[in-house]
Parts: structure tokens; sequence; C-alpha cells
């Protein structure tokens, strides 16, 4: 890639953001709603501060216009990859050339990477960055028994991760019980005897419990899970990023609980989203 000769915003004190230029290699962050969305503020000064001559866009696409939004940004020469958010990563699986062996386990897909040919190659970093994260943070998931509650995209690459992580026991709820279902018997195929579908959002017992779900991107949204019964011990995770700061964890650590932020699972990808797309 060829490195830009300066980049704007470089005044003592404030990050780095890219030049853009004829040159420029595009990303783009795929979702609805975008606004929430945090890969552009975190990426884009990495890549300027690296000297790298590319740019992370948002870009909204309806769940109806997927396809010909995925299939039109193949097309274009100077885009080489885009990052998945909700609500299209299960299906923009559907619309990769190729799948990593993580993109079949869980169904999903966060990142596709377009080769010389065009063709997309699907891959799933949800999981490892959401570990990588919380190992990052102090909290080990060995041996310990976990409850996670949304089993779309994103919560299916964290299931699969926490379990390869060692975790004891994961107990998964959705509203969508077919679902659910289906992630629970993918899941046991790999980790036999450790998974259980539950029948509601119960996570007594736990030492960890993780929101997966969109619940907590708008404030009047309700809790996913209720705090009662929690044990002291247990440790709360969201995995929504914007804002940082969601009822869950706001309510969680009134009571006392140790939180964990969204953010630390896109930070914890940064290392595979370079090595993926080359971006040295």
């Amino acid at each position: 890639m060829t490195a830009p000769t300066a980049g704007r915003g470089t005044a003592e004190g404030a990050p780095a953001v890219p030049a853009i230029q004829g040159t420029t290699r595009l990303y783009a962050v795929l979702g609805d709603p975008v606004a929430q969305v945090q890969a552009p503020a975190l990426m884009n000064p990495v890549l300027a501060g690296l000297g790298i001559d590319a740019v992370v866009v948002p870009v909204h696409a309806r769940p109806e216009d997927l396809e010909p939004v995925v299939r039109g940004l193949q097309r274009i020469v100077n885009l080489d990859g885009m990052f998945v958010t909700v609500p299209h990563k299960a299906a923009v699986r559907r619309l990769a050339d190729w799948c990593s062996a993580s993109v079949d386990i869980v169904g999903s897909a966060n990142v596709l990477r377009r080769e010389a040919d065009g063709r997309w190659h699907a891959e799933n970093f949800d999981g490892s960055g959401f570990v990588t994260g919380l190992v990052g943070a102090g909290h080990d998931l060995r041996g310990r028994r976990v409850v996670l509650v949304g089993t779309g995209g994103a919560g299916s690459a964290v299931a699969a991760a926490i379990l390869a992580a060692g975790a004891d026991r994961l107990g998964l709820y959705d509203t969508d019980t077919a679902r659910l279902t289906a992630l629970a018997a993918r899941l046991d195929a790999y980790w036999p005897g450790r998974v259980d579908a539950l029948d509601g959002p119960r996570p007594d017992g736990a030492d960890l419990v993780v929101n997966a779900t969109p619940l907590g991107l708008r404030p009047d949204d309700p809790l996913p899970f209720p705090l009662q019964g929690l044990a002291p011990h247990c440790v709360v995770a969201d995995i929504v990023m914007k804002p940082r700061e969601t009822r869950l964890l706001r309510e969680a650590a009134a009571r006392g609980h140790r939180i964990h932020h969204g953010i630390h699972m896109l930070e914890g990808q940064l290392a595979s989203y370079r090595a993926f797309f080359g971006l040295r």
C-alpha cells in the first residue's frame, strides 16, 4: 500500500487521521444502523499512524438491500474488504465465496476480504477479540460457568471462543429458539457435554454473564437479563460498544459487580484485522 505523505489533524495532542487521496484503499463497515459503529474512530487513527493509505467508512445497508450492496462493493476495485456488524453477520456468510472453519462453526462472519480475483473470503474475529479483551482485563475463563444471552452473529462467535478458552459450562439463551437450538447443536459437536440451551435469561450461578444482544444501544432498552440473584463475584460483560456505559453495565456496577465494556472486543481484534488484511 502507498503511504500518504501526511495525515490531517496531527496537531500536538490530536489523533492522526488519514489523508484521503486517489491512491487510498477503502474498507466498509456494513450494518443497520451504523451510527453506533466504533471501527472507523478506532481504526482510522491507527492506519494513519502506521502510514497506511487506507480509510474505514460506515455503509448503512438495510437487510432487504444486503445482497445488492455486497455485490456492488465487490466490484469496487480499490475496496479491499469490509467489517460486518448487526444485523448482517449471519446473512453475509451466504454471500461469501470462501469461509474459514470458524465461520462454519459459528454460522456468521464479521469481516470479508476482497481477493485479487474479486471473491469474498469470510472470517470471524468477534469471539477471539472478546476473549482477548476479557483475558487482558484479568478474567480467566478456565473452569468457569458462563451464561451468554443472544445467539446472533456476534453472540455465536463469542460462545465458541468462550468454550475454546476453557469454560467448563456455557448456558445459552435467545428469544429465537430455532437459532438457539441450532447453535447449541453445532457447539455440542465440538465441545460435547459443555453447552446448555436455556429456556429463559436466567444467569443465576454464573461466574460470567454476557449480553450479546443489541439491547443497550438505545437508552430506553430493557435489560437483556435480570441482575437479581447474580452471585457477588459474577462479572457482567456487554458487547455493545456505544454507548460505552450501557444501562446493563451501570446497574451491574451499582450492585457491586465487576463489569467489562464492549469496546474491549474490538480492541482485541485489531491485530487479527491487520494480519487478515495485510495491513503492515
